[in-house]
């Protein structure tokens, strides 16, 4: 293996852990509140499945960003020789994905947490609870799109 495709595939294995470890983390305190409102209404499982899922997509844009380095540097068949720049380059790429989708995975399952307390209360706010944790997502879509964009022009 050469440093170039070594470094391109820690840039992949970044993106995915890093992006992951942030989802399972907002995934698993959004689902610790679904469980003390679902104990006391189960009627609510919908609305709170919602909320709880919406950490997840962090770590599915790491998870793409990770196959795309894969399949760029055909690691997939036969890989061919990538110079240490280009590995580095694809490795530098793979890091906004990666920061950005732990902490935004992270801070989304707190809003998600919060707007499972405010569904429990006041069921008809379910629109407003929603909305408040998509908004953290944009910050990962701009990530997700800079390293997409960065790893398919290499």
């Amino acid at each position: 293996m050469t440093m170039g495709l070594f470094w391109a595939l820690l840039g992949a294995a970044v993106a995915v852990v890093f992006s992951g470890i942030g989802s399972a983390i907002g995934v698993g305190r959004a689902g610790q509140a679904s469980a003390g409102l679902l104990s006391k209404d189960p009627t609510k499982f919908g609305s709170v499945l919602l909320l709880q899922l919406l950490p997840a997509t962090q770590g599915l844009y790491g998870f793409v960003i990770g196959f795309m380095v894969f399949i760029q540097t055909g690691v997939m068949g036969n890989p061919a020789p990538l110079e240490l720049a280009h590995g580095l380059s694809y490795f530098a790429l793979c890091l906004p994905i990666a920061f950005v989708g732990l902490g935004s995975a992270i801070m989304q399952g707190a809003v998600a947490v919060g707007g499972i307390n405010l569904v429990g209360k006041q069921d008809k706010q379910m629109g407003h609870a929603m909305t408040m944790a998509v908004l953290v997502e944009i910050f990962a879509i701009f990530a997700f799109i800079i390293s997409f964009l960065g790893v398919m022009t290499l």
